[in-house]
Order: C-alpha cells, then structure tokens, then sequence
C-alpha cells in the first residue's frame, strides 16, 4: 500500500491524538491545525483587507469561498479569482507556511490521467506543498487530486507572478475568524 507523505501525516497526527502522551510521558494535546505554533504566529499578523490571509503572504487561498489571491506588500494586487480545490479523500492542505520550491509552465500530471486517457495537463503549475501540490490551469468544473484549479489567465497570473520561496497560505476563512476571535 502507497502512502502520499499528507496522508502520513495525517495518520500520525491521529495518533499522536489517540495516544494522548509524549515519548518522555507528559501529556500531549489533542491540538488541531490551528493552534500551532505557526497558526498562532499568523493569527496574530494583520489580515490583508479583504482576504483570510495575513500579510507576509504571496499567495492567499480560501477554500471556504473557493477564491484565491496574490499579494504584494500587504495588498491584494490580483484577485479574488475562483477555485477548484481537492475533492474528497484528495483535499487541498491546509497550512500558513507553505512555500512555492518549482515551476513548471508545460507541466502534465505523472499520477493522473484526464478524461482522454492521457497524462492529465497541468499547465503553468507552481508548485508549493509537499505530494505535488500545486496552482495550476485546469477544467474547474472537476475537483483536483489536491491541487488548487485556476482558470487559464489567472493560471498564467499566478505562474508568472509567483517565484521559488514565496509565502503560499492556504485557510478555511470561517476556521480562521474563530480561531482569531479565541485568541
């Protein structure tokens, strides 16, 4: 059996849950994505105005409202621009941190075929979580393996916006107002 390195995680964070104490013995907290350290340093950043993301970010994406958006200096400079996120069993990663490391303009899918048979393309992909997640151009209308499906202008906007080390965040926006509003 394959495990994707997300579904790995996942798993172990399972278990750390179930089993409840660290390896020295003290207890260990059941705690969610949201409260951890990461998550608690980007709530208490700004929010750039009109998104759900904090203003150290290039990228911001709200699986809530299947929106997305660039960033500069704290503002938005694209967007919002409609999405299409990972569908069940394959959901798009959440995370504060993620971080593009590759691009590829003529990018075609090495796990997935598309309705023709043939390697599904992935055009103006720009790479930022671990499993290949990506931005990338793509048929909206069907859910992605866990990538973020953007119409092909705002595709190229993102490619060509968008360099190796920029700050990608990917949020739930109602998760993140709690979250903020706990805190």
């Amino acid at each position: 059996m394959r495990f994707g390195i997300r579904r790995v995680g996942a798993l172990l964070t399972g278990m750390v849950a179930v089993v409840g104490v660290g390896l020295a013995g003290t207890a260990v907290a059941a705690a969610g994505p949201e409260s951890s350290a990461v998550a608690q340093d980007a709530h208490a950043e700004a929010l750039v105005p009109g998104t759900p993301c904090t203003v150290s970010t290039r990228a911001c994406v709200d699986l809530d409202s299947q929106r997305a958006w660039l960033v500069k200096d704290g503002a938005v400079s694209y967007g919002p621009v409609p999405i299409a996120s990972g569908g069940a069993g394959q959901e798009t990663p959440v995370g504060h941190s993620f971080r593009v490391y590759r691009k590829s303009a003529d990018h075609v899918s090495g796990e997935f075929n598309g309705p023709d048979g043939q390697p599904a393309p992935m055009p103006w992909s720009v790479f930022f979580a671990d499993g290949g997640v990506a931005f990338h151009g793509g048929d909206r209308a069907r859910s992605s393996a866990g990538c973020v499906k953007l119409d092909p202008e705002p595709a190229q906007m993102f490619f060509n916006d968008l360099v190796e080390g920029d700050k990608v965040q990917v949020v739930n926006a109602s998760v993140e107002q709690q979250a903020r509003a706990a805190g």
